[in-house]
């Protein structure tokens, strides 16, 4: 049902730098790049990412419930995506680990403040 998700920046250049690096670990590439905004994704007919300046000119603000949650394709993963998200100076928000029975995640910052996850199902415990 997802298309595309878009996080605002106000630097795109340092933006891009960070998800080039971050996203690298999932195998996404750029599927577009413009004066506003850079889009990465893993196929043609996948949900793409992406990080655009504001299209009124304003400053691009976080929004305050507003979070973009990354599928891992297991737990080991969502570790390399939270540690490289803190290695390139994005923010804390909640070490990896399981939450509840099935559910592992990580929670980070981008540089621009924005809320991201990383996550993964893993098999129920028995």
């Amino acid at each position: 049902m997802i298309g595309y998700t878009c996080v605002g920046t106000n630097d795109l250049p340092r933006a891009t730098a960070f998800y080039d690096d971050l996203l690298a670990l999932m195998g996404a590439k750029h599927f577009f790049e413009s004066e506003r905004g850079v889009g990465w994704g893993v196929a043609p007919d996948k949900p793409l990412f992406c990080v655009m300046k504001p299209f009124d000119g304003k400053a691009a603000t976080v929004g305050n419930g507003t979070m973009v949650a990354l599928t891992g394709k297991d737990t080991a993963q969502v570790d390399a995506l939270y540690a490289k998200a803190l290695a390139l100076g994005g923010r804390d928000e909640g070490a990896p680990g399981l939450r509840g029975d099935d559910f592992y995640g990580a929670y980070f910052r981008d540089l621009d403040g924005n809320k991201l996850a990383a996550f993964c199902m893993v098999p129920r415990a028995k």
